[in-house]
């Protein structure tokens, strides 16, 4: 007897309905998704770690703007070419508020707002930005949501934000550069944008976020790109080309891993994971820029891990 028929029998029928059994929990399969979730955030961090670098190595033969717009045509080509290959279908239109969200901080905002920071402020004091966004984008989602967190999850949070500024600031000698109100712009625009695109990514691909965010601003970067070029001296060195080659194809690749990853494990989770990318920055800095690294980076490095360690076993 079919379900529908037994709703139509009459009453002096006993019909026997088998109870349903209740879902497998696949744990193993969970820890996987969230290992797997959790690498691959790691991965955009590292990616991310380079973005100071190859920025400053932009700047040597061009200027803010035409580094911002030109990175950002390069970033769209790749990734208009791979949502037409993939025969992406567009977007929905309940997605084009997070999208263009998405665009503004992490397409627009963090990039120009950056790379005009770089002119006045070392790679290791522009560092603050990226230790302070773990914190930033996990408050933002937590209003954005109305999720409450434990305390232990913020106190870990806070100690890690605290120990990366306080390293930041140390390798800098403690002084705040003109680029600072840059900085912090940067800071507020980037946050919104991560946890808008980790709270998409429930919905859509994480590289069909950054996909479609970065297709959206084609039009307005391009036109920037023309009118930057000509108005901003361009010495196309070396350097400068290797760099603005790796901030166009990363601010695509490393932001589809990192949307990936927070897709995963949640946007707290994977922000957290980002207290270690000014760390890493510092050790590019030394490497591709010849700046100096003091003794403290070993400890500042053990306490930052310890503090996403904290993070992650926090519960809500």
């Amino acid at each position: 007897m079919t379900a529908q028929d037994s709703a139509t029998a009459p009453s002096s029928i006993a019909v026997s309905v088998p109870a349903q059994a209740p879902p497998v929990v696949d744990a193993a399969g969970a820890r996987g998704r969230s290992g797997g979730g959790m690498l691959l955030a790691a991965l955009g961090v590292g990616m991310f770690s380079l973005t100071f670098p190859a920025t400053a190595w932009a700047l040597e033969g061009m200027g803010p703007w035409s580094v911002t717009t030109c990175r950002a045509v390069l970033a769209a080509l790749i990734a208009g070419s791979c949502l037409l290959a993939g025969r992406v279908p567009l977007p929905a239109r309940r997605h084009l508020l997070p999208l263009l969200a998405v665009a503004a901080g992490t397409v627009v905002g963090f990039p120009l707002l950056t790379t005009l920071a770089l002119q006045t402020s070392s790679t290791s004091h522009a560092a603050v930005v990226v230790g302070l966004l773990p914190l930033t984008t996990a408050a933002y989602a937590a209003v954005r949501t109305r999720t409450r967190h434990s305390r232990g999850f913020w106190a870990a949070a806070l100690a890690g934000a605290a120990v990366v500024v306080a390293f930041a600031l140390y390798q800098s000698g403690g002084r705040f550069s003109p680029g600072d109100l840059y900085l912090l712009g940067a800071l507020l625009i980037c946050a919104a944008g991560y946890a808008e695109g980790g709270a998409l990514a429930r919905e859509l691909p994480g590289w069909q976020i950054i996909g479609w965010a970065l297709v959206l601003c084609l039009p307005l970067a391009l036109t920037g790109a023309v009118i930057a070029l000509l108005a901003e001296p361009v010495r196309p060195t070396g350097h400068a080309l290797a760099g603005l080659l790796w901030l166009g194809t990363s601010q695509f690749v490393s932001l589809w891993v990192w949307y990936r990853g927070m897709g995963a494990i949640g946007v707290p989770r994977a922000s957290q994971v980002q207290l270690a990318q000014p760390l890493l920055t510092l050790v590019w800095s030394v490497a591709l820029l010849g700046e100096s690294l003091t003794p403290a980076a070993p400890l500042a490095a053990l306490a930052v891990l310890v503090c996403i360690g904290a993070t992650q076993r926090a519960g809500r």
